[in-house]
C-alpha cells in the first residue's frame, strides 16, 4: 500500500508517521512518499520519519521528493496537508482583520477566506495530477479551510473526503472523563467544518444511551474551560460547541484578546524552528514532546482510521468526516459539505441520519454555508467584487464598511498568490 503526503515537509508529519507505525495492523503501509518543495525541511522530516519507523520495527519505505507527479504515481491514497504561503501568510491572516475590528483567524472570517483563495486553485491542480496518475486514488483533505477545499474537490469530481481533528479530540476527551475506551464513545456531531456542535454523546454506538447530560452535570466546568466559554453557556445550550464557536459567541471579547498578545502564527513559527533543530539530531527516533504543542492532536489516528476504511482495511465503520450533505441536513443544499458522522468504506462516506437541528444552530449553519458558496466562487473565478460579497455574507463580518476595508487588505496581502489580482 502506497500513501503519499503532499506537504510532507511539515513539522507535523512525524506525528502522522508515528500513527502509521503504531497502527500498522489497521493500515499496512508499504511505501510512504513525502512530497514538498522545501528541500531542507523535507530532508530533516524524512530522516526522522525513517528513524521512527525503524525504531518501531515498521518495514515501510520512506521516499522524499519535490516532484509531485512522481510522488503521487501509483498512490492508493493522497493526504493533503499543505499551507500555501507558509506561516508568513498565516501571520497576515491573523493580524490584518484585527485592523477592522474583526477576528483574525486562519480558517474562519476574513483570514479564512484569504486562505481559501490561496489554497483552492493549488489543491485542484494537485488533484488533477493525482487523477491522471491514478483515477481510483482517494484524496484525504486535512488542508484548511477543510469544508471549502473539500467542496472544491468534490465539485470537480474527485474522490475526496475531508478530515478534521475536532471530533476525535472530543471523543478522546469525553472517553477520559467517562472512564471508557474511545471506541465506546459515539458522537452526534453536526455542523460544518469548524462550526460544529456535539448534540449527544452515546455509549456503544449510534443507538447507545445519550450521556451528554451527565457529562455536562459532572464535568461542565472542565469542558467549558477548554472551550474558553462560561459554564453557564454550555448549561443553557445543552450541547458542546466546538472551540471555534467562541469566535461567534464571544466575537468582541476574542478580538480584544487577539489584539493584546502574539499571534498563534508567531508561536507556531517559533515552535517549528525548535522542532526542525530537534529533527536534525540523528539520534532522535521518536516524535518529540514539543510536537504535542504544535496542534492537530489525534490527527494521525483519525487519518489512519479514515484511510484504512476507504482502502478496505480495518478502519472504523463510522467516522466524522466532511462530505456532501445529500439531504442529511434538509435546510442546506445537497452539495453543501457538512461535517457529520458517516458510514465510511471503499465506496466513500455516506452520512448517517441526523436528528432535527435546533434553529439556533441551523440558522448559523445556513448563513455560513451561503458564505462558503460565495467563497468558493471567489476562489475559482477571482475578482474583487466576489471577495467583497463573500466577506459581506460572513457572520463574522457582515457590515459593508468592514467588507470593503477587508477586501482591500486581503488583496493587498495576498496579491502574489492570486493570479487575477
Amino acid at each position: 500500500m502506497k500513501l503519499t503526503v503532499v506537504g510532507g515537509g511539515s513539522t507535523y508529519t512525524p506525528e502522522l508517521v508515528d500513527g502509521f507505525a503504531r497502527l500498522r495492523d489497521t493500515l499496512p503501509v508499504t511505501e510512504l512518499v513525502l512530497v514538498d518543495p522545501a528541500a531542507e525541511r523535507l530532508d530533516l522530516v524524512g530522516g526522522l520519519a525513517r528513524r521512527i519507523l525503524a525504531r518501531q520495527g515498521h518495514p515501510a519505505r520512506v521516499v522524499t521528493t519535490d516532484d509531485l507527479d512522481r510522488g503521487v504515481e501509483g498512490a492508493d491514497a493522497v493526504l493533503l496537508q499543505l499551507r500555501v504561503g507558509g506561516q508568513a501568510a498565516r501571520e497576515q491572516d491573523e493580524t490584518w482583520p484585527l485592523e477592522c475590528g474583526c477576528v483574525g483567524q486562519e480558517t474562519t472570517g476574513a483570514g479564512g477566506l484569504a486562505k481559501a483563495l490561496r489554497t483552492v486553485p493549488v489543491v485542484l491542480d494537485i488533484a488533477e495530477r493525482v487523477r491522471r496518475a491514478n483515477p481510483r486514488a482517494w484524496i484525504i483533505d486535512f488542508t484548511n479551510p477543510v469544508g471549502i477545499v473539500t467542496r472544491a474537490l468534490l465539485g470537480a469530481g474527485h474522490r475526496a473526503v475531508g478530515l478534521c481533528n475536532v471530533a476525535i479530540g472530543f471523543q478522546r476527551r469525553f472517553a477520559g472523563l467517562l472512564g471508557v475506551a474511545p471506541a465506546d464513545v459515539h458522537l452526534d456531531h453536526v455542523g460544518l467544518n469548524h462550526l460544529t456542535w456535539e448534540t449527544a454523546v452515546r455509549l456503544g454506538g449510534p443507538e447507545g444511551a445519550n450521556v451528554l447530560p451527565r457529562l455536562l452535570a459532572e464535568h461542565g466546568e472542565d469542558i467549558a474551560s477548554t472551550l474558553h466559554l462560561p459554564r453557564a453557556v454550555l448549561d443553557r445550550l445543552g450541547v458542546v460547541p466546538s472551540y471555534y464557536l467562541r469566535y461567534y459567541y464571544a466575537h468582541d471579547e476574542v478580538v480584544n484578546e487577539l489584539r493584546t498578545k502574539p499571534s498563534r502564527a508567531a508561536e507556531v513559527a517559533e515552535m517549528e524552528r525548535q522542532l526542525l533543530k530537534l529533527y536534525a539530531d540523528p539520534a532522535l527516533d521518536e516524535k518529540p514532546e514539543l510536537l504535542a504543542r504544535r496542534g492537530g492532536a489525534y490527527y494521525s489516528e483519525a487519518a489512519v482510521d479514515l484511510a484504512a476504511a476507504l482502502l478496505g482495511g480495518a478502519g472504523s465503520p463510522y467516522q466524522v468526516v466532511n462530505t456532501y450533505n445529500h439531504g442529511t441536513l434538509p435546510f442546506l443544499p445537497d452539495d453543501a459539505v457538512v461535517e457529520v458522522q458517516a458510514a465510511v468504506g471503499p465506496q466513500g462516506a455516506a452520512p448517517l441520519p441526523v436528528a432535527d437541528v435546533d434553529p439556533l444552530y441551523a440558522g448559523l449553519m445556513a448563513s455560513v454555508t451561503a458564505y462558503e458558496d460565495l467563497a468558493l466562487e471567489a476562489a475559482l473565478r477571482g475578482g474583487r467584487e466576489r471577495v467583497f460579497r463573500a466577506l459581506l455574507a460572513h457572520p463574522l463580518v457582515g457590515q459593508y464598511a468592514y467588507a470593503e476595508a477587508l477586501t482591500d487588505r486581503l488583496i493587498a496581502h495576498n496579491r502574489e498568490h492570486l493570479a487575477w489580482a
